[in-house]
C-alpha cells in the first residue's frame, strides 16, 4: 500500500520532468495571425499567473508588448529571467531555443511575436539601412528607429490626433503592428486616400513601392510599430 502511495505521489513529478517541448504552432497561447515568405506572426496572450507550454523558437524574432507586463522567461537549461515590460516595448530575440513564458502579473500578458523567416539569409546580407538608430519629429508626432537586426529595420511611430507623417517612400514591404487602437488615413501618391482602422494588437502586411502621407484622423493618440524589409 505504501509503495502504491509513493508511486502515485511520484508520478506528477516524473511527468513534469519528462514533458516534451511543442512547436510554436502547437502552443495554445500563440494564436496564428499571418505568414508569408518574410514573417510568421502570432498574437500571444497568457492569462495572469499561468504559463505557456515549453515551446521552441526556431527563428530570430521581434516581439511587441501590448500593455504593461511582468513575466518570467524560463529557457531550457538556464535559470529564469524576470522581465518588466511596458506597453509598446519592442525587443529582438535570437532564436533556436525552447522556453516557458510565465505571466507573473495580474493582467493578461499580450504581445505580437514576429518570426523572421529569412533570418539565416539576412544575417549574411549587408543591411540596406544606413542608420541603426535615429528619430524624426514633426508637428504632433515622431518616428523613431528602435533597432536594425537581420537586415530588418524596426521603428515606432507616435501621432497625436490630426497629426500627419510627412510624405515618405516605402521601397520594400513592411509589417504594421498596432500598439494602440488606430484610425488612420493613408494618402498614396497617384491613388488617393484610404482609411485604416485597427484594434490594439492587430497586424497588417503592406507592400512596398509607394509614397504616401499618413494622418491620424481619430480622437486619440496613435501608436504603432513597423517592421521594414
Amino acid at each position: 500500500m505504501k509503495r502504491l502511495l509513493f508511486l502515485f505521489l511520484l508520478f506528477p513529478f516524473l511527468a513534469a520532468q519528462t514533458a516534451t517541448e511543442v512547436e510554436i504552432t502547437a502552443e495554445p497561447s500563440h494564436h496564428f495571425a499571418l505568414e508569408n515568405e518574410y514573417v510568421r506572426v502570432f498574437k500571444v496572450e497568457v492569462d495572469p499567473h499561468t504559463s505557456t507550454f515549453m515551446h521552441r523558437h526556431r527563428h530570430d524574432y521581434v516581439f511587441v508588448t501590448l500593455g504593461d507586463a511582468h513575466v518570467s522567461s524560463e529557457v531550457e537549461g538556464k535559470p529564469p529571467v524576470e522581465l518588466k515590460l511596458t506597453d509598446g516595448e519592442t525587443r529582438f530575440v535570437a532564436g533556436n531555443f525552447a522556453h516557458v513564458a510565465k505571466n507573473l502579473g495580474d493582467r493578461p500578458f499580450r504581445n505580437a511575436t514576429i518570426e523572421l523567416m529569412q533570418d539565416e539569409k539576412l544575417r549574411q546580407t549587408p543591411s540596406p539601412w544606413p542608420d541603426a538608430e535615429g528619430e524624426k519629429t514633426f508637428p504632433g508626432g515622431r518616428s523613431k528607429i528602435l533597432f536594425v537586426k537581420d537586415g530588418v529595420r524596426v521603428s515606432e511611430v507616435n501621432l497625436e490626433p490630426g497629426a500627419v507623417v510627412p510624405s515618405h517612400h516605402h521601397g520594400g514591404p513592411h509589417l504594421l503592428v498596432a500598439v494602440s487602437d488606430l484610425d488612420l488615413r493613408s494618402d498614396v501618391e497617384g491613388i488617393g486616400p484610404a482609411p485604416g482602422k485597427f484594434k490594439s494588437g492587430d497586424v497588417k502586411w503592406l507592400p512596398g513601392g509607394y509614397t504616401h502621407t499618413l494622418t491620424n484622423v481619430g480622437k486619440s493618440p496613435a501608436r504603432f510599430v513597423t517592421v521594414e524589409f
